[in-house]
């Protein structure tokens, strides 16, 4: 399967240390994810930062003094408008060339719950067509219509850089915590763009239940078109997903696992961002 950037082996092999990649945890008020995902990263050996959005005003090209950006969970503007809207809208009005010349030039970006919901409002998710002026997916209130805070099961559908450290197939337990996670895209076209997205291997990862089969509520926490949890785009360097790998990156912090599942997402990106 050829998608550019996806020219990668299973692992890969890092060949920057750790401590030389700088990471943008990049957040505003509301956010509240970033001290679990600095962690993760620091553990790992790299050199996460504090970025709030305000930093980068002056200077927008700042943002290459990075080599990856990770936008956490929270509830950022405290999701006033919709999920994520204000943060995308701040991002746009402040940096949108550079952050499109960053994802261009091969940089991954990765936006978690919250994150996720700024990535497609942003229209770099799900990025068919390459950045879009408009969001062409959203995530919506769950079918519940309810904070839905529960362990998923995920499979991991395709391998994308960004997920690189974990085997086609393999399910991860990885815990959600939202209240608007449910992916919908245009609903005349839904048929034909979650097809498009399977194509071309834009759909990482689906909920699941025990058994590795797709179903409805509760392993389903949202009601997200296709059980898609997690989305990539075409070029594979950005990466968007609901549930929160940063709480499933000790083993401590899962009782029915044996080790810690979303450990490997933090391990690929540094090995992929090591190639670069």
């Amino acid at each position: 399967m050829a998608r550019g950037l996806l020219s990668y082996i299973p692992v890969l092999i890092t060949t920057v240390h750790p401590s030389d990649i700088r990471i943008a945890v990049l957040r505003i008020e509301g956010t509240n994810c970033e001290e679990e995902s600095y962690q993760a990263f620091a553990e790992l050996g790299a050199r996460p930062e504090y970025v709030h959005l305000n930093m980068l005003r002056r200077n927008p090209a700042s943002l290459f003094d990075y080599q990856g950006i990770f936008i956490p969970g929270g509830f950022s503007a405290g999701d006033y408008v919709r999920a994520g809207a204000i943060f995308a809208a701040r991002i746009k009005a402040l940096l949108m060339d550079e952050l499109r010349a960053f994802v261009d030039a091969g940089y991954p970006v990765v936006g978690i719950c919250n994150g996720f919901q700024v990535l497609t409002e942003l229209g770099l998710l799900p990025g068919l067509d390459g950045v879009s002026e408009t969001p062409e997916a959203c995530l919506a209130v769950n079918d519940s219509n309810r904070f839905e805070c529960r362990p998923t099961l995920l499979r991991h559908d395709h391998a994308c850089p960004l997920t690189a450290r974990i085997p086609e197939g393999d399910i991860r337990l990885i815990p959600s915590a939202h209240m608007e996670g449910k992916l919908m895209v245009s609903r005349e076209r839904e048929e034909r763009i979650v097809q498009r997205l399977e194509d071309e291997g834009c759909i990482v990862f689906r909920y699941v239940d025990r058994g590795g089969n797709e179903t409805g509520y509760p392993w389903n926490p949202n009601g997200s078109v296709g059980n898609i949890a997690g989305l990539c785009n075409p070029a594979g360097n950005v990466l968007g997903m609901m549930p929160h790998p940063e709480r499933s990156f000790h083993p401590w912090q899962q009782e029915d696992t044996n080790g810690a599942d979303g450990r490997a997402l933090f391990e690929s990106m540094l090995d992929y961002i090591g190639t670069l």
